[in-house]
């Protein structure tokens, strides 16, 4: 009777731990099986590039990060996540890229799209003419104080 319940409890206890990896979102046999076979882009379709994108995510964020990155993109079976999916799988198997991504081309571009140049506007040439001023005060102040100081050594 003890084996009986012991092996019940057993049962009772693995089966949800079969069921949350039964659902088939950890199994990229389909994406393995286009890699290792090295299937050419123009052979692929959007379902296996979903597949493609979906393992190539696990990979860079195993687990429940991967799962909170899903959510944040619409949440399983949303259009949003398979789109992600699909470029993801794009940019990752095919070396494909549908644009300069979220930071831009190249590293160090600068906000907003500028290039660099994303402090060249009208504030900043306030901020150099004001610099200049400041250079000019700070120039005919050393002046007045030389000269100062030559008055009150010839009146010695």
């Amino acid at each position: 009777m003890k084996k009986i319940t012991i092996i019940l409890i057993m049962i009772l206890t693995l089966i949800p731990i079969s069921y949350s990896y039964g659902d088939g979102h950890d199994d990229f046999s389909v994406a393995l099986e286009i890699i290792e076979s090295q299937t050419p882009c123009e052979d692929l379709n959007d379902t296996q590039f979903e597949f493609l994108g979906d393992y190539y995510m696990e990979q860079m964020h195993p687990g429940e990060a991967h799962e909170r990155m899903d959510e944040m993109m619409g949440g399983e079976g949303s259009e949003s996540l398979r789109i992600v999916h699909i470029n993801m799988g794009k940019n990752f198997y095919c070396k494909e890229s549908s644009g300069f991504g979220m930071m831009g081309g190249n590293m160090m571009q600068g906000m907003m799209g500028n290039f660099g140049y994303a402090s060249w506007g009208i504030i900043t040439i306030f901020y150099i003419i004001l610099l200049a001023g400041l250079i000019i005060l700070v120039y005919f102040w050393i002046i007045r104080l030389w000269k100062n100081t030559k008055n009150r050594r010839r009146k010695k």
